[in-house]
């Protein structure tokens, strides 16, 4: 079976400046690597690694300075109308939609853009308002959704030619833990349901442990890892990080009592846990907490990405055979 991305030796380069202080940045670095049909792949790395121009080249709409790859079996930036008639693509920050419009319209006028004969289109949107949980949004003016109804009537809107592949950058941009959860969800439904080939950037690394079944790590316009997420959340995605407000200073004899955690302290009332979920549970942190102080707030977040990314640096990397 043809693989959905093959990209081999990519490379761009910019040159930014005036005059003598003209310079070439590199913004990606001879990468190469292949996503399978059906795949869930995380592409992921720090502002200005490089995997918006990755994208960009991926979809055809920047040309690379070097190296080749095939999206579909069609080379992007040389085949990219036949290309955009089998992806599709999810921008956090930028909308499909008309907003003055309800999103069964403006998908009329995609459907029509793509070539979809309306009764197509209508039969598409039904099927999609099921599937999307979105039966009471695509009547409704776009301008007055929510963020996470419009992210969903937004994916809708990228489905409806059905795509073979999605190209969803920060797709989750904004929206509340709900609504996050309540996404991530759908995409992982629309892979299993549909077979549809995820590819995903994210700096949320609660999108990455949920959705995707493999990450590329990119930094520096470098891949510096590629692997299973399976294995990344045996490794660097096994901490997880408790905030607890209390209601009055702890006594430093009981801080330093909890077992199994790292604690360090923000302030009298603050202090912020790290959790090896490897050696003990959360609920187990948490348990020890509600009954070892007068806790006013708590909540649990995930490590962030750049210290995720600082970690796959720092690890010692498999001996040579």
């Amino acid at each position: 079976m043809r693989s959905a991305i093959e990209v081999a030796g990519l490379s761009k380069t910019f040159s930014i400046g005036r005059r003598s202080r003209r310079r070439s940045v590199e913004a990606v670095q001879d990468i190469s690597f292949s996503v399978e049909p059906g795949e869930r792949l995380a592409y992921i790395g720090p502002n200005g690694a490089g995997k918006s121009t990755s994208i960009k080249m991926l979809t055809g709409v920047l040309q690379p300075s070097a190296g080749r790859a095939t999206v579909l079996g069609f080379v992007p930036w040389e085949q990219r109308r036949q290309l955009v008639r089998q992806i599709g693509t999810l921008f956090g920050q930028r909308s499909q939609l008309w907003f003055e419009l309800t999103p069964r319209q403006s998908y009329r006028m995609l459907g029509a853009v793509f070539g979809v004969e309306p009764a197509e289109v209508a039969r598409r949107c039904a099927e999609l308002a099921e599937l999307l949980d979105a039966v009471d949004l695509f009547d409704v003016p776009v301008r007055s959704l929510s963020l996470g109804q419009r992210m969903r009537c937004e994916l809708a809107a990228c489905m409806l030619h059905e795509p073979a592949m999605l190209f969803l950058d920060e797709p989750t941009i904004g929206l509340d833990l709900l609504g996050k959860q309540r996404f991530r969800d759908l995409l992982v439904r629309l892979n299993e349901e549909r077979e549809t080939t995820i590819f995903l950037t994210s700096h949320d690394v609660a999108d990455i442990e949920h959705v995707a079944q493999r990450v590329m790590v990119i930094n520096h316009g470098t891949l510096i890892s590629d692997s299973e997420v399976s294995a990344l959340r045996r490794t660097l995605l096994a901490t997880k990080l408790i905030e607890v407000v209390l209601e009055q200073p702890a006594p430093p004899a009981a801080l330093t009592s909890l077992t199994g955690v790292t604690v360090r302290l923000q302030s009298d009332t603050v202090v912020k846990v790290e959790v090896d979920t490897s050696r003990r549970s959360v609920r187990d942190v948490l348990d020890e907490l509600l009954a070892t102080f007068a806790v006013a707030d708590l909540s649990v977040v995930d490590p962030p990405l750049e210290q995720v990314i600082a970690q796959i640096y720092t690890a010692p990397r498999p001996a040579a055979p």
